[in-house]
């Protein structure tokens, strides 16, 4: 059992958090490659191979666990990362019909509430395989935690209020959507929102497998074996559709160099590969240290999937700031994107001190 440390585990949450705010930034320099060839090849990586290679590394006598783990866990953990890797698809295309910050907000902001408050539901409908809510709202802090998911809800979906009036105010510059269509982006995003929330729901469903994991030795590593069946789900799907784009598109040649749609010379090879795998490695990452942030929540381990959402968000709205992505926008949307960050630390603070204080009622 891993002892209890909230402060701690909002840390690591908050190396996670980064990884994911930062995982996509290699893309900008990906040339003369196809969406779908630079997608494939980075998903090759953070969802096919680190998966595979970090529990090899950390899980002691893995093929042991693998015979001993349910076949229940491992198929529904499987089936619910294959899930996720649609919602990742329909947040791509939302994007390409309201824009960055709306899809953000929407399907961030959806993905935090239900992928916290989902799993304890079920747990509730299903005694005998955790907290329930009931459980979770009887322990001391617990007020504090929910307050602060609510709060992180309402600072998610100011991040994207504000990302919005910044589209606005760069517009004449940026370009909007290449396809806008209101209620089509919606949709899309409420989906990816609701399919991302069930990677929570992945990483619950194998719980009997990390289980096993650490009754050989695993200790705060034990839940990188459940990547192998979530991240490689997820890559089933993906992979699907990047190869039906792919071949519609006749773009593999660029996987040796051709230039995509046709253009003079050859794409790159070495520097789009080597801009792929980190993307992979940062959004391994990101869950790498998920991870180890969850096992040490103590009483509200729940609170986890909330703490990810919010941290991401801040994390990612930050980043912009620091590269001055805000700079040439109007004072009112400056004050709206300050605004949203106070409220995203606010929720922050919140949530840790509730953590705190459920760890220390639940250590004496």
């Amino acid at each position: 059992m891993v002892e209890a440390s909230p402060f701690l585990g909002i840390g690591l949450h908050a190396v996670g958090g980064f990884f994911a705010a930062t995982c996509y930034t290699p893309q900008k320099g990906v040339r003369k490659w196809s969406w779908q060839t630079y997608w494939l090849a980075q998903a090759s990586c953070c969802w096919l191979l680190l998966p595979i290679v970090g529990a090899v590394l950390t899980i002691p006598e893995l093929g042991a666990v693998l015979r001993e783990a349910p076949g229940e866990a491992m198929r529904n953990c499987f089936l619910l990362g294959a899930a996720y890797g649609i919602g990742g698809t329909a947040f791509g295309v939302a994007i390409r019909h309201i824009g960055f910050s709306l899809t953000y907000a929407v399907a961030v902001g959806l993905s935090s509430v239900l992928g916290t408050f989902v799993p304890p539901i079920v747990r509730s409908l299903f005694p005998g395989k955790g907290d329930t809510l009931g459980d979770i709202l009887s322990k001391t802090g617990s007020g504090w935690v929910l307050a602060g998911v609510a709060v992180g809800t309402v600072g998610i979906a100011l991040c994207g209020l504000a990302g919005r009036l910044k589209e606005v105010d760069l517009r004449d510059r940026q370009g909007g959507p290449a396809e806008f269509n209101l209620a089509k982006g919606l949709v899309l995003s409420a989906l990816a929102g609701f399919l991302s929330a069930v990677y929570g729901f992945a990483l619950e469903a194998g719980e009997a497998i990390a289980k096993a994991a650490a009754r050989h030795g695993a200790g705060v590593y034990a839940g990188n074996v459940v990547y192998i069946f979530s991240n490689t789900g997820a890559y089933l799907t993906t992979a699907a559709y990047c190869v039906w784009l792919g071949l519609r598109n006749r773009s593999f040649g660029e996987f040796a160099g051709k230039a995509a749609g046709g253009a003079p010379g050859r794409a790159p090879l070495l520097p789009n590969y080597l801009l792929a795998a980190v993307t992979g490695l940062f959004w391994y990452g990101q869950f790498f240290f998920y991870n180890l942030g969850h096992v040490r929540m103590g009483a509200f381990r729940f609170s986890s999937w909330a703490i990810h959402m919010i941290l991401l968000v801040l994390l990612s709205s930050l980043v912009g700031v620091a590269f001055r992505e805000w700079r040439d926008c109007r004072p009112r949307t400056r004050a709206a994107i300050a605004t949203a960050l106070l409220v995203l630390v606010a929720a922050v603070l919140l949530l840790t001190y509730g953590n705190h204080l459920g760890g220390r009622a639940e250590a004496a």
